[in-house]
């Protein structure tokens, strides 16, 4: 059976409400709507609002795998609302980080959900960091970061007193949420606005309605069937899917290419015991260094209390696989026997090696929190939780940083839209991205 969760009534909403139908053919019943949107974490969700916002009187489905929405990227993050210091000015990572950010407060504040702007330090603990971490402070004002400013040691003391540091860029604007609250609220606007969420439902299968019954036009007016691993159907005008670590399998099984490849890469973080919460106030990042392709550790309060360090970054041996021995034979399998991977693991083995020591042996991870708070020892921590990415590859071994959208070729191209990167931070951009996401369906599809 398909499990749904049903919003509002349309009628008090003025929505069209998916319909029930039973076909001739299979005789099995299914639904159909105008746009069915796969993925249920926080892209999906957010741009599924965004759209039957924007088009009350289509019916919309959301379809997501699991029992509960937001149950992967969107719940196993660190929890931190970005101001779009880091991204290239100018670009749509930028550009949609700031707005994203002015948007979740306002968001956050309307719908009466908790935050914390603590702010953010990135700090130089070496001289040789300073001309990268000016560097920051002008791109940061190219993006119109708010209230931006660059401290000494003593500005550094006044605002983290166990930190040390001769140099930071400080961002009061930066701030923490528990961005899977988030989502889950942005569902609960879909639900009321009219529209359905149908949990438990693995999609296995997008393709083109064959010919109906006798005396149906059922297959004219909802060409595009979706199927599931258990048999249910789904019939719509327009897909839209926003599969996070499947992006790359939910385009394939439409026809699309299997590039860019998503690789998932797990974080494990270390958390502060209770007693020592008192060390951290706001967040503490490091200077990104380029000859790297992660961040690196940094000092992470959550909106529970807690303090989370870290996190490093492996190659996860399953694409959900949030625990050390986690394992998927064919996600593996695909990792490794993808070329990019290969050659981004050889463009930096020294840096994954030392990733991977620090995740075993976690009082190699101390040593590099205790650059930025030397009181932090080994006794203070614990094992934390972990997130898994969803990082897109190229063939060459490149990350991919931008948005990539993909729909295929022919009948079922043209009805097609998947969101197959959506990069960093995109909870915070959420909100950007659904509107950016609404208007590409708008000049892709005739809703």
């Amino acid at each position: 059976m398909i499990r749904i969760l049903s919003g509002v009534s349309a009628k008090a909403v003025g929505a069209a409400k998916p319909k029930l139908l039973k076909d001739a053919t299979s005789k099995r019943p299914h639904s159909t709507c105008d746009v069915a949107v796969v993925g249920g974490g926080i892209v999906g969700l957010a741009t599924v609002r965004e759209l039957i916002l924007r088009h009350p009187s289509l019916s919309f489905i959301l379809l997501e795998k699991e029992k509960e929405l937001a149950a992967h990227q969107s719940g196993h993050n660190s929890g931190v609302i970005h101001s779009g210091i880091y991204y290239t000015p100018g670009s749509l990572k930028a550009r949609l980080c700031v707005r994203g950010a002015t948007l979740a407060y306002e968001y956050c504040e309307k719908k009466g959900l908790p935050y914390n702007r603590c702010g953010k330090l990135i700090v130089a603990v070496e001289q040789e960091e300073i001309p990268r971490l000016k560097a920051l402070y002008e791109r940061g004002l190219q993006n119109n970061v708010r209230d931006l400013s660059m401290v000494d040691t003593k500005g550094i003391r006044e605002r983290e007193p166990y930190c040390r540091g001769v140099m930071a860029l400080d961002s009061p604007y930066t701030g923490i949420v528990d961005w899977r609250m988030v989502a889950l609220r942005y569902g609960t606007d879909f639900k009321e606005a009219g529209g359905t969420v149908v949990t438990e439902y693995e999609v296995n299968d997008i393709s083109m309605v064959k010919e109906s019954a006798a005396g149906s036009t059922e297959g004219m007016k909802y060409p595009i069937a979706i199927r599931d691993k258990k048999g249910n159907e789904v019939r719509c005008r327009y897909v839209l899917t926003c599969g996070g670590l499947y992006s790359d399998r939910l385009s394939q099984i439409s026809g699309c290419s299997r590039e860019p490849r998503i690789v998932p890469f797990r974080g494990d973080y270390l958390v502060l015991k209770p007693e020592k919460r008192y060390l951290v106030k706001g967040n503490i990042y490091p200077v990104p260094d380029p000859r790297f392709p992660f961040l690196g550790v940094h000092f992470t309060p959550r909106m529970d209390g807690s303090i989370w360090l870290g996190p490093n970054a492996v190659l996860a041996f399953k694409r959900e696989g949030y625990k050390l021995y986690d394992f998927n034979a064919r996600d593996f399998a695909d990792a490794l026997s993808f070329r990019g991977l290969q050659k981004l693991v050889m463009k930096n083995i020294s840096y994954g090696i030392g990733e991977m020591y620090r995740g075993i042996f976690i009082g190699a991870q101390v040593k590099l929190l205790q650059k930025y708070i030397p009181e932090i020892t080994l006794n203070d921590v614990l094992r934390g939780p972990a997130g898994v990415r969803a990082q897109a590859l190229d063939r060459d071994g490149n990350l991919v940083d931008d948005f990539v959208f993909d729909g295929g070729v022919g009948d079922l191209g043209s009805r097609v839209l998947h969101v197959r990167n959506a990069p960093s931070p995109a909870a915070t951009s959420s909100l950007a991205i659904a509107e950016m996401v609404a208007d590409e369906v708008e000049s892709r599809f005739s809703l």
